[in-house]
């Protein structure tokens, strides 16, 4: 069943089935209706001569340039060339599929001016799989994502590239061979198409969701980690962060808990410590936290979704024209980085129980670097090794990009958003993410399988998935394959989907 963009409905989840499960999408028809009386208003405005920026002046520091009729003409067209200036490598199909809707569902408001024509060839392109081929570099965040924007607006004009069918076709030839109408760009559909930060919302979105089945995961490590360093789980009693009031910790412990139900660890079965170290015992405040933070930042991002980034507006209602700067990334970019920083702390977590997994003065008996044979062999003493380096390279990552404006545009765009910073890095902050949970769920079976008490339901379940893919370690061998198998298998989302058939949802 078609996905209905109306301009207030759009979910991350909803996104995530449109741009990687390929969902049919279809605009409301309130919603079409509002696109073309906005429009009937903006052609009248047009033929009396009223002034409106983008539409007959120049754009930045042009806007106070007024364009004749003739050039209004062909305004647009030299708009979108100038602004198709990304560089680079273009960015995965996905982004590109998400952001397109995110656009059908600004139009979808009838705020920004552009025929109806412009929002239906984007809809006609998304459900036919003729997606644009877009640079992932070159976009401040503000003014929107411009540079990545008007690549996809060159199909428009049966120009650019796309990729249609596996092959990657120049743009006329893929919307013909898709029997798509190219519509062409009269007076605002250029600027009605590029001027929101959609490629950097579509971005945050996906990675919204999957840092969030990320967390899940790293709950379940968490549990293995705690089955294998025989924890007390007392730090575990929802009542004690029930008392403190925050609801990640809250949802946390109890996600936690929930894989090790069925433990000798909670039937006393189990020799513990009286109070275990902070990486042990303060996890759901930690991962808690996270939460929490992705939990804001996945508010912010569907405000973003089905709310009007464009510049100017305009009011049916009022017969007014409105500039602004809805188009600024900010209220994006700036949750995004703390949502980034945050990961590479749950990163570093988990690197803090692989440290007390493979140190014999920290495992509670486990072997050292979990190896029967230490001294002939070093056991998985060169994966905590890999793990750092990656949490290096997110520690780096995760200074801030919304602090980092550099004015541009003759200093009329004096201060921008850099959300495309924030939204790449973060994608490179949760792929290495990906690796250091890995590591410790491969130590954390390897510790399993040295200790002789019953583990919970769900900690057993993950094992079993884990040791698909990976072997217990008796004797040395090269680990790049097995981290590589880890990496992918946590990206995957196996392990996740495993333990909840088993135990139920995680939250």
């Amino acid at each position: 069943m078609a996905i209905i963009l109306d301009g207030t409905s759009l979910t991350i989840e909803k996104l995530v089935r449109i741009a990687r499960f390929n969902e049919k999408v279809e605009l409301d028809k309130e919603a079409l209706r509002r696109i073309k009386v906005c429009r009937a208003m903006l052609e009248r405005k047009i033929e009396s001569r009223e002034i409106m920026y983008g539409v007959n002046t120049g754009i930045g520091e042009f806007s106070e340039i007024v364009l004749d009729d003739d050039q209004i003409k062909q305004f647009q067209k030299y708009l979108i060339y100038n602004h198709a200036a990304g560089i680079g490598d273009p960015a995965p199909q996905e982004y590109v599929r998400a952001a397109m809707a995110g656009r059908i569902n600004v139009h979808a408001h009838g705020r920004s001016g552009c025929r109806p024509q412009i929002t239906l060839t984007l809809i006609e392109m998304l459900n036919k799989g003729v997606i644009p081929v877009v640079c992932q570099k070159g976009s401040v965040g503000a003014s929107g994502d411009l540079a990545p924007m008007a690549q996809m607006a060159l199909l428009l004009m049966g120009e650019g590239e796309a990729y249609y069918q596996g092959k990657r076709l120049h743009g006329r030839v893929a919307m013909e061979k898709a029997g798509i109408k190219i519509p062409g760009l009269k007076a605002r559909d250029g600027l009605a198409t590029i001027n929101g930060s959609n490629l950097l919302t579509a971005m945050s979105a996906l990675q919204i969701y999957d840092m969030d089945r990320w967390l899940k995961q790293a709950e379940i490590a968490t549990a293995m980690s705690l089955e294998a360093l025989l924890a007390n789980m007392k730090p575990y009693d929802q009542r004690l962060h029930q008392e403190r009031g925050f609801p990640g910790a809250v949802r946390s412990a109890l996600a936690i808990k929930k894989c090790i139900e069925g433990s000798d660890l909670l039937r006393g079965k189990v020799k513990q410590k009286v109070q275990d170290a902070y990486s042990m015992r303060s996890t759901p405040q930690v991962i808690g936290a996270a939460h929490d933070a992705l939990a804001f930042a996945a508010a912010q991002v569907e405000t973003e979704l089905n709310g009007v980034g464009d510049n100017p507006l305009f009011f049916v209602e009022d017969e007014a024209t409105l500039t602004g700067a809805n188009f600024q990334g900010t209220p994006v970019a700036l949750p995004m980085d703390m949502v980034g920083a945050a990961i590479t702390m749950v990163s570093v977590l988990s690197e803090r129980r692989l440290n007390r997994l493979n140190n014999p003065a920290l495992s509670m008996g486990l072997p050292p670097f979990l190896t029967k044979g230490a001294g002939m062999f070093s056991g998985m003493m060169l994966s905590q090794y890999t793990a750092d380096s990656l949490i290096v390279e997110q520690r780096i990552l995760s200074a801030p990009a919304s602090i980092m404006s550099i004015p541009a545009a003759a200093d009329q765009e004096d201060f921008v958003s850099m959300g495309m910073n924030t939204a790449i890095k973060n994608g490179q902050i949760l792929d290495n993410a990906y690796g250091v949970l890995g590591i410790e769920f491969m130590a954390a079976a390897q510790a399993l399988d040295l200790r002789a008490h019953q583990t919970g339901k769900g900690v057993a379940i993950a094992k079993k998935e884990i040791r698909k893919v990976v072997d217990f370690l008796d004797v040395d061998r090269p680990l790049h394959v097995d981290h590589t198998r880890m990496k992918e298998l946590v990206k995957s989302g196996r392990i996740l989907k495993a333990v909840e058939n088993a135990v139920g949802s995680l939250g």
